[in-house]
């Protein structure tokens, strides 16, 4: 299988490179650098996706049989929203499939749980961005797979284990990890794993590719730094609806539909960062 990765350097978009080619397949990345990182038996393709001719001639060149959009810039919508239309057009105008990567910050967490049917509500510009790329892809290309997921996580190299490492050793600059900010991380391998899955079969629609756990930023911190022998004592909290920041609170995407269709398995955040 073609598969090409946009937003192939960042946490996701370079695990689903390396498992792409791990399986055997021909891949092709894109980068915003016009020197890309250098791995053998990657095709790395340079293009702003807020560019539609730039995109659009990227996969003109390389013509995969997949492209898994995992590409996002929190705080430029040009980025998130316009790039996401920008990658639907070009994949309608060549050919092949399309999984879009979305996010739960599509949701307000007015409800208890979000299923596949449930509409975006977003109260954040974050959140707002990635509905209208929901609805970009979705108008360009009905067959397309949408893929909401949570927090990612991995073995040390995300942004929240980062954050938690800074907070137990005293460098968090005032940070906090809020006990009222719930999510249902998932492990990005898992998700990289469940998303070359959906490339390569029948998929099409919402789906949502989160773990199986429900917990908050505040437990999940602790339970990295537990693993990362860290004290967790060390780790400030708080609550987010006391600190003013603004965002939707308790999100947990509720994934069973899609996961009666998958066979790589979601793990919860308690089975993949034991405490």
């Amino acid at each position: 299988m073609k598969v090409l990765i946009a937003g192939g350097t960042g946490f996701l978009g370079g695990e689903l490179v390396r498992l792409c080619a791990a399986a055997g397949h021909d891949v092709g990345a894109t980068c915003r650098s016009t020197r890309p990182p250098e791995r053998a038996g990657v095709a790395w393709l340079p293009v702003d996706l807020r560019s539609r001719e730039g995109v659009c001639a990227a996969l003109e060149a390389f013509r995969p049989d997949v492209t898994i959009n995992a590409a996002y810039r929190q705080g430029d919508w040009a980025a998130t929203a316009d790039g996401a239309a920008h990658v639907a057009v070009a994949v309608a105008r060549t050919g092949g499939r399309l999984v879009h990567v979305s996010s739960d910050a599509v949701f307000s967490g007015a409800r208890p749980r979000y299923d596949e049917t449930c509409p975006p509500d977003p109260i954040t510009p974050y959140g707002a961005a990635k509905a209208a790329a929901e609805t970009a892809v979705r108008a360009v290309l009905p067959e397309a797979v949408i893929a909401r997921t949570s927090l990612i996580v991995g073995d040390g190299a995300s942004v929240h284990e980062a954050l938690v490492r800074a907070l137990a050793t005293g460098a968090g600059g005032g940070r906090v990890l809020f006990t009222d900010d719930v999510r249902c991380p998932v492990h990005v391998r898992d998700l990289a794993a469940a998303l070359l899955e959906v490339a390569g079969g029948d998929f099409g629609g919402v789906l949502h590719v989160a773990g199986s756990d429900a917990v908050s930023r505040y437990e999940l911190g602790v339970l990295i730094a537990r693993r990362d022998g860290l004290d967790p004592a060390r780790l400030p909290s708080g609550r987010r609806a006391d600190a003013g920041v603004p965002g939707p609170v308790d999100v947990r995407l509720d994934c069973t539909a899609t996961q009666r269709r998958l066979t790589t398995r979601l793990r919860g955040a308690r089975d993949f960062v034991p405490g």
